[in-house]
């Protein structure tokens, strides 16, 4: 008997570089994310951890190296491109809702203009996923009437209403008062035990502790290290990791 292939990574980056100008942003970055797997993303800012998350749904183009997304080499542009974005969700700092739809047709709007999902459906769907990330109660508001932390779970639960292979989060609380962050966070914590392939840009440490299951250090545009959790914070191998965590978890 031959031994089955095995699952190609849902998320493959081999000698990516990304330059901006002269700047020299990503630098041979290597990196596979396995199916289920929820790897965060940590770093000084420049370091090139935005620009990574960008990348891998063609958000940001690369100058050299290929990128896979469930085995399949991202498209450069057309059908082909529009039907890998709608396989990876991507949540973003700002949150990007259309002021002038109410929350759940936010929501509908991709299922049933790209998937041509029937309205029904997308609004039964919709409604489903509104209370997954507890804001069934705020469908019919429009975005304006809602704390920025339930915009961003609105926006958490849009993108997961098209049934994504893959999870980007770039710096998904950074823009939010502290007393929302939890909120956020406690919505990606389930979906990360629900098994979503989850790519985190953050500096949220207690979520990298308690829900990643990698955790990958960047400065100057390459991985330093890519460690389990415990041993990244217990344990960093690089000057440049200790001289990171040692400023912030002193504040």
């Amino acid at each position: 008997m031959t031994a089955p292939t095995p699952a190609p990574p849902m998320i493959r980056m081999a000698g990516v570089d990304k330059f901006f100008g002269p700047l020299h942003v990503l630098k041979n970055v290597e990196l596979e994310v396995p199916k289920g797997q929820v790897v965060v993303v940590l770093g000084p800012s420049g370091s090139g951890k935005s620009t990574l998350c960008r990348t891998i749904n063609r958000l940001e183009p690369i100058n050299s190296g290929t990128i896979e997304v469930d085995g399949q080499p991202l498209p450069a542009e057309g059908k082909d491109l529009a039907r890998l974005r709608a396989d990876v969700g991507m949540v973003f700092q700002s949150f990007n809702l259309f002021a002038h739809k109410s929350i759940v047709e936010n929501v509908m709007l991709a299922p049933v203009k790209v998937r041509k999902t029937p309205a029904a459906e997308a609004r039964k769907t919709a409604m489903e996923l509104l209370e997954r990330v507890g804001i069934a109660t705020q469908a019919d508001k429009f975005p304006a009437q809602l704390s920025g932390g339930q915009q961003q779970r609105a926006a958490i639960a849009r993108a997961l209403a098209m049934k994504p292979k893959v999870m980007l989060f770039d710096e998904p609380t950074s823009a939010l008062d502290p007393e929302m962050v939890q909120e956020v966070l406690d919505v990606m914590t389930t979906l990360a035990k629900e098994g979503m392939t989850m790519l985190v840009v953050t500096h949220e440490m207690g979520f990298a502790r308690k829900a990643a299951d990698r955790v990958i250090f960047m400065a100057d545009g390459e991985v330093v290290e890519d460690s389990a959790p415990e041993e990244f914070f217990s344990a960093p191998k690089s000057n440049r990791a200790k001289d990171f965590l040692g400023k912030i978890l002193t504040h």
